[in-house]
């Protein structure tokens, strides 16, 4: 009998596919008025998203989230299981959350302008 997948697991794959599908509304809301499209890949473990010249790529490992843009600009984030991204602030200053929706909606809005 196979061994029932790790409960975090599954959330973060839920989460990461969540993401990806907010990706996708949010750049199709952007791009309406100039009648512009973005395409959003979907992987297990990685996220594409392009638009001209820009794009936007996430990398996952479990609820690890790397990204990185088009002009060498990148982070760590990390999901949580609340439906979050959260960054490391800089020492001493604890750390910042953001929900999925609007960290999407953010990078939407960067990749369609």
């Amino acid at each position: 009998m196979a061994a029932a997948p790790d409960f975090d697991s599954a959330v973060y794959f839920e989460l990461w596919v969540s993401l990806a599908s907010l990706l996708r509304s949010y750049t199709a809301a952007h791009g309406l008025n100039g009648n512009r499209q973005a395409t959003v890949e979907l992987g297990e473990n990685k996220i594409t998203v392009r638009h001209a010249d820009k794009w936007l790529a996430l990398e996952r490992s479990g609820a690890n989230v790397a990204w990185t843009r088009e002009d060498g600009s990148g982070g760590m984030l990390e999901l949580t299981q609340e439906g979050r991204l959260r960054a490391a602030a800089p020492q001493g200053a604890g750390s910042t959350e953001e929900d999925l929706d609007m960290a999407a909606e953010a990078w939407s809005r960067e990749l369609m302008q």
